[in-house]
């Protein structure tokens, strides 16, 4: 299936570019993409194929869905889609509900624990596969939106990392939609009737009050500068350390210039 409009032709050269800038596809990489039946993970699907198609080197993709086991998860209407498109396609099917009730400790984040267990189901998943990486569908606003979360309810200045060695030393994790905004995600998922499907998740938007605060709050500021999250993106590449108050960092620099 070739998707040929202008919000995919947008959300194509955003996502090359950032391919380019962080490298994050090389030649004979393996790629695991994660496609949970949203939005992004379609439109990343879709994308990284029509990148695959023109580019200078050879990769493989993989198109790889982790069924937590909620109760009216439509996993087949996605399998389906993914086939049609002729996409490679693995569903991993797990007890990950089961887990999340025995194990989770009480008061503690049900999403974030959920998130975690897919997340080690994905390594595992593509340690059987062969693949050497895994591709996200975290977007612009996804970093932007972590940052603030991180600022304002952590106390660290961190978002998220448009390519990362992941914690097993095996699998890097690449996030190819850095400089793509939800908002044209949007467009392309209507223009092209992606069949969205929900997790099936029973605490489904009973988690995520602070994601969307910052949602609203970027919006709102959106209304005066539409430019902010262009700004605030390049931002997160324009790091000065010297105006910073990390100590650790601090002492680094310091030594950096008793070196030099």
């Amino acid at each position: 299936m070739i998707l040929n409009n202008s919000h995919f032709r947008k959300v194509k050269r955003l996502t090359g570019q950032a391919v380019g800038d962080f490298n994050l596809i090389e030649d004979g990489d393996r790629i695991a993409v994660a496609v949970s039946g949203g939005k992004d993970s379609y439109a990343l699907l879709h994308i990284l194929t029509q990148l695959q198609r023109r580019a200078p080197i050879n990769y493989e993709l993989i198109a790889v869905n982790v069924d937590a086991g909620f109760p009216g998860y439509r996993k087949e209407v996605l399998e389906d889609y993914l086939r049609q498109c002729g996409f490679q396609v693995h569903v991993e099917e797990t007890n990950c509900t089961e887990i999340i009730e025995e194990k989770r400790r009480p008061g503690s984040s049900y999403c974030a624990f959920c998130a975690r267990l897919r997340r080690g189901v994905l390594y595992s998943v593509a340690d059987r596969l062969g693949c050497n990486k895994i591709a996200l569908g975290h977007h612009l606003d996804d970093f932007i939106e972590t940052l603030l979360l991180n600022q304002f309810y952590v106390g660290k200045l961190a978002a998220m990392s448009p390519k990362l060695l992941a914690d097993n030393n095996r699998h890097t994790v690449i996030r190819p939609l850095v400089y793509v905004e939800e908002s044209a995600i949007i467009k392309l998922a209507r223009q092209n009737e992606f069949p969205v499907i929900d997790c099936g998740c029973p605490v489904m938007g009973q988690e995520d009050q602070k994601r969307q605060r910052m949602k609203q709050l970027l919006t709102g500021l959106a209304e005066e500068n539409p430019y902010l999250k262009s700004s605030m993106i390049r931002a997160l590449s324009n790091v000065q350390p010297r105006h910073l108050l990390d100590r650790d960092l601090a002492r680094l620099m310091a030594l950096d210039e008793q070196e030099s």
